[in-house]
């Protein structure tokens, strides 16, 4: 997969970046201290269920079902130039009806990079900021940007939402939206103050076969819904101690903070949609147990020299987390990361039901009455189950298989043509809530820990997502 929002270059005239300190003054202030991750983290040292959280009172309108406005261009900014903001510059500028017209990363460089590609489109030159880390808020002052694209550093992510909309930008940002729930619940009421959309863009929502057991789910196929499973296992080691992939220890460091599920994303987005959380269901808690932190001092001790700042490193994220999500008609959702140890990549993408099952890496299907012989099936025998999108798209450009691609053409469809997004701050906070809280929950041997409901109670709601129908002037 992606490598989850690749770094915004910073490199200073002293020889530091910001990816090395990544901003450890606030960091360390905020500290490992559990009152940091929001409500419920004080009650994290004993294992006990954590009591139930009042929602803080609306301060707008809900977002939900809440249309963008129709343009017949949508006009993008880009904060962060790195691998993945330079590879997805590519995809804005293949989409119809799109302008990229400003850039940010503090290297001047990455973004002359990207100001050539936007020229070699065809379009004008577009603005650049490049003076230093928080140039991106004049970016987000611009008046003719209506949608802000932020793939950076995580610590940034909060930031970088929270000003584009306060300056009037719908924004869509790579995972993980934030990392303390304060922050999930101050980028869900600035959405709904601001009436501006703030989107996790998880890609993995828009892969093919995601979209196919979507569809299938909601036609019924694997009966009534019951449990699922989503990971990020990727084997990263080499890459968190490359200085040239990575462009310093922004991403490693985490590894010396937290204890939980870094990157839930990916693997909670398309079970979450597949048993339609938030527009019908709801998550309401969540168990998370880890293993002991070892295998990146293993790759350390074997791979890097006994002078390289690394060293000084002493990592506590758990090699392996597993945590176990319920939903309020009591499904059950198993959620894995894992980057920290040698194995395939997968992302498991597990959905079973009372009819039942589907599991990826490799894929393979058990239905009845397909199936009676107690032997997997065939998943590309229910071709007919694709997404609009993908039958459209059926050799999509871009990295990720094609995802990325459907990510984007279907996030600016919707901006041209004035129709909600397939996902809101909702989702957003939801899908990023397991970040803070699986640290909360292996803190306290894996008592359950309250997940918020964002939506104040409008989940029961029924309403649209992925699974879209495709509108009649596409």
């Amino acid at each position: 997969m992606h490598d989850d929002n690749p770094p915004l270059d910073t490199t200073g005239p002293d020889g530091h970046s910001r990816r090395d300190v990544l901003r450890t003054a606030g960091v360390a202030g905020a500290g490992l201290g559990l009152a940091a991750f929001g409500p419920g983290a004080a009650h994290a040292a004993a294992p006990a269920s954590v009591p139930a959280q009042e929602a803080p009172a609306r301060q707008g309108r809900t977002m939900i079902g809440v249309p963008f406005e129709r343009r017949s261009t949508v006009r993008v900014g880009i904060i962060g130039l790195g691998n993945r903001g330079g590879s997805m510059i590519d995809l804005f500028l293949a989409m119809p009806g799109v302008r990229v017209v400003a850039l940010c990363d503090p290297v001047k460089d990455k973004t002359q990079q990207a100001a050539a590609k936007v020229t070699a489109a065809g379009q004008p030159a577009p603005a650049t900021y490049t003076k230093g880390d928080h140039d991106f808020e004049n970016l987000c002052k611009r008046g003719d940007i209506d949608f802000v694209y932020a793939a950076t550093p995580w610590d940034w992510h909060f930031e970088m939402a929270k000003t584009a909309m306060l300056n009037g930008k719908h924004v869509g940002v790579e995972c993980p939206v934030a990392l303390r729930l304060d922050q999930l619940w101050e980028l869900v009421n600035l959405s709904e103050r601001t009436r501006r959309h703030c989107m996790q863009l998880e890609n993995c929502c828009y892969g093919r076969n995601e979209m196919r057991v979507l569809r299938m789910a909601h036609a019924g196929r694997f009966g009534q819904l019951l449990h699922g499973a989503g990971a990020y296992n990727h084997d990263l080691r080499g890459l968190m101690f490359d200085p040239d992939y990575y462009e310093g220890p922004w991403r490693r460091l985490w590894h010396t903070r937290l204890r939980g599920d870094l990157y839930p994303n990916h693997g909670f987005g398309p079970v979450a949609n597949y048993m339609d959380v938030n527009r019908g269901d709801r998550v309401t808690h969540i168990s998370s147990f880890g293993t002991p932190s070892l295998g990146l001092a293993e790759y350390r001790a074997a791979h890097m020299p006994k002078d390289d700042p690394s060293w000084k490193e002493s990592y506590i994220e758990s090699d392996r987390t597993i945590s176990l999500v319920q939903t309020a008609k009591g499904r059950v959702i198993r959620l894995e990361h894992d980057v920290s140890t040698p194995h395939p990549y997968s992302r498991i993408n597990q959905l079973g039901g009372t009819k039942g099952v589907f599991e990826d890496y490799p894929e393979r299907i058990y239905l009845e009455p397909d199936h009676t012989d107690d032997a997997w099936g065939d998943f590309s025998q229910y071709a007919d189950f694709d997404h609009w999108l993908w039958k459209e798209h059926a050799n999509p450009p871009g990295g990720h298989g094609g995802m990325d691609y459907i990510m984007v053409y279907r996030l600016m469809q919707t901006m041209r043509l004035g129709l909600v997004p397939d996902f809101d701050v909702y989702d957003a906070a939801t899908w990023t809530s397991p970040v803070p809280l699986s640290h909360l929950s292996i803190k306290a041997h894996g008592a359950p820990q309250q997940i918020p409901d964002f939506t104040r109670g409008e989940w029961r709601t029924e309403c649209g997502g992925v699974d879209s129908e495709r509108p009649a002037e596409a």
